[in-house]
């Protein structure tokens, strides 16, 4: 089945139409633009009764003049633009990502003024205002304002723009700011003047028109990101200037105004002045982090605590400060040059130490200016003065002296002298081995010295241990003396209350014995004169009684006598007395001169036992008789 003409341009109409309809619609001077873009007009030619020219040096037109056109499209639907006339091409949206910042060259606009580099901002919607920015005085080039993240209608024929990151300063860094616009730096000055609501030099007209310098800053960045536009600022990052414990921070500011001079009169040394004032402030920095701008201040670290200094070659302290100090090599009187260790303690008050920097600059100054030839030419001058030996000896006194005397000097300086040490000494090796044998003979002497005392300790001892051991005896026995003591007095005691006892007894028994003695004397004076009469009268019985047997007894002696004769009558009494008494007459031993004379020794040794014999008889039988008288 075949179309017909009419079916067939009804169909190819609506569709030439859907195919063609942006150029249908330019030839019927309609445009549209979308959303996400804006038209960029371009006018070829005026009609009659329009301006015809743009004023001199101007590229845009704001007032419908030929040429380029200021002021974009819109997204949205426009008449009257005919294909002939006006040339519109359709442009994306200029977007700032995240992170960004745009930087805006403008192709049009007024010239910048003698001197500067960037264009000031004005008032035109961040740029997307175009005719207020050529209206409004705006200049070509380098703008000084920026565009920060976000999509904008800016006309890309009239301003170029350029991304760039945001300006990062890192935890513990500073920012050092150099600007590239601005009045130029007062003379006699090395960076521009501190100038207030600039918002850390991301606001760069309230910069320059508070009179900002071009230049090196004294303000500084601290960390965090900012909206700094490097058309106008040079960042460089630094460390944070750090203030360990145990120093000061004297601070040297090589920027601000001359200021009055605090140190007094006597110090001449150098200008202390206040805060904020070019010179050595007073005020030093305790420890802790500070961004100190070190482009235009300096600090000088000043321990504060005891400082040490070794003029040793093998020993340097952590703060180096010794690093180029070495043994000190004197000579003695005596000739002879020997090396020395000196180590100096001072100490600098955080109050001194802003005096201290006024003089010398740093502390190493101070070191090789005042420390090291003052100590060093002290222990020269002390050494050429003795000998070595008696150097070595009064080691102690020198050190002592040599203290005073450093401290005098230091303190001249605003420096506190703690005290003043010597090392090793190495005196020469001759030298050596006499100090060496005269102490080995020193240490002997006292070793024996030594020995001798412990020996008479030890005799003292044994001495002390025997008196100790008599002592026990002795105390024991003084014990026992006062025991016995004690033990004599109660004895004394009681034999006193007993003797009382008894001689209250004996009067009791003397009086009862005397009543009784007294009867008894009665009975006995009796008694006794009766047998007095009766001893009386038997002793004269008895008597001639002994009488008559006496006489019997003689008379027969007498006739035995008549008859046997008187030495027979006598070796028969003593016969007969040998035999009663049983008498020995033979000895045990007997002695005799000779055979021939045998019986006259025998004789006279027997007559002389029994004449002795007869003797002892005689004796007892007269102290029988007498007992017995006496008992009569």
């Amino acid at each position: 089945m075949s179309l017909s003409i009419t079916s067939i341009i009804g169909i190819a109409v609506p569709l030439f139409c859907l195919i063609f309809y942006k150029f249908i619609f330019r030839l019927l001077g309609i445009i549209i633009v979308p959303e996400d873009r804006i038209g960029l007009v371009t006018k070829k030619f005026v009609l009659f009764g329009d301006k015809k020219e743009l004023p001199d040096g101007r590229i845009f037109a704001t007032e419908g003049e030929a040429g380029y056109q200021a002021k974009p499209l819109s997204p949205g639907i426009y008449f009257w633009y005919w294909i002939w006339q006006y040339d519109i091409t359709l442009q994306p949206l200029t977007v700032i990502p995240t992170g960004k910042i745009g930087l805006v060259l403008a192709r049009d606009g007024k010239e910048l003024e003698t001197g500067r580099i960037l264009g000031r901002k004005i008032e035109c919607d961040s740029f997307q205002d175009t005719e207020a920015f050529l209206k409004n005085g705006g200049r070509k080039g380098r703008q000084t304002a920026i565009i920060t993240a976000g999509s904008y209608r800016i006309n890309t024929l009239l301003f170029e723009v350029q991304l760039t990151d945001l300006t990062e300063i890192q935890e513990n860094m500073v920012g050092i700011v150099t600007t590239l616009d601005g009045a130029s730096i007062e003379a006699g000055q090395i960076s521009g003047k501190s100038i207030d609501g600039h918002n850390n030099f991301q606001d760069v007209d309230a910069f320059l028109n508070g009179g900002g310098n071009k230049g090196l800053q004294q303000q500084v960045v601290l960390a965090g990101s900012y909206n700094l536009n490097p058309w106008f600022v040079k960042v460089e990052e630094i460390h944070m200037t750090e203030i360990p414990i145990g120093y000061v921070g004297v601070v040297i500011s090589y920027v601000g105004e001359d200021g009055e001079d605090i140190s007094g009169t006597e110090f001449k040394h150098g200008n202390i002045v206040s805060k904020g004032y070019k010179g050595v402030w007073t005020e030093p920095l305790g420890p802790g982090k500070y961004p100190v701008n070190t482009f235009v201040q300096k600090i000088e670290l000043v321990p504060t605590t005891n400082l040490v200094l070794n003029w040793a070659s093998a020993r340097s302290e952590s703060h180096q400060l010794d690093k180029n100090l070495s043994t000190i090599t004197v000579r003695s009187k005596d000739g002879f040059p020997f090396n020395l260790d000196v180590s100096q303690i001072i100490h600098i008050p955080n109050y001194e130490a802003p005096k201290v920097i006024a003089r010398f600059g740093n502390m190493h100054n101070l070191v090789s200016q005042v420390l090291e030839p003052t100590i060093g030419n002290y222990f020269r001058n002390s050494a050429q003065g003795s000998d070595v030996i008696s150097f070595l000896g009064s080691r102690t006194q020198r050190q002592e002296t040599a203290r005073k005397y450093i401290g005098e000097v230091l303190s001249q300086y605003n420096v506190n002298a703690v005290d003043t040490l010597i090392g090793d000494i190495v005196p020469p090796e001759s030298l050596m081995k006499t100090l060496t044998d005269r102490k080995l003979a020193e240490e002997q002497k006292v070793t024996y010295d030594t020995q001798k005392m412990a020996q008479e300790t030890r005799q003292a001892l044994e001495k002390e241990t025997a008196i100790a051991e008599i002592q026990k005896d002795i105390v024991k026995a003084d014990q026992g003396v006062v025991i016995a003591e004690r033990v004599a007095d109660a004895a004394v005691k009681k034999a006193q209350g007993e003797a009382q006892s008894l001689k209250l007894q004996a009067g009791a028994e003397a009086e009862r014995v005397k009543l009784q003695a007294s009867a008894e004397s009665e009975r006995i004076k009796l008694l006794a004169n009766a047998e007095a009469e009766k001893i009386s009268k038997t002793g004269a019985a008895e008597a001639e009684k002994i009488l008559a047997i006496g006489k019997a007894d003689a008379e027969a002696y007498q006739l035995a006598v008549s008859a046997m004769g008187g030495d027979n009558f006598t070796q028969l009494k003593i016969t007969e007395s040998i035999g009663r008494e049983r008498i020995k007459v033979i000895p045990d031993i007997l002695i005799t001169g000779g055979n021939n004379d045998q019986n006259g020794a025998l004789s006279g040794l027997l007559g002389l036992r029994l004449m002795e014999e007869m003797t002892k008889k005689k004796q007892v039988d007269k102290e029988e008789g007498g007992e017995n008288v006496s008992a009569n």
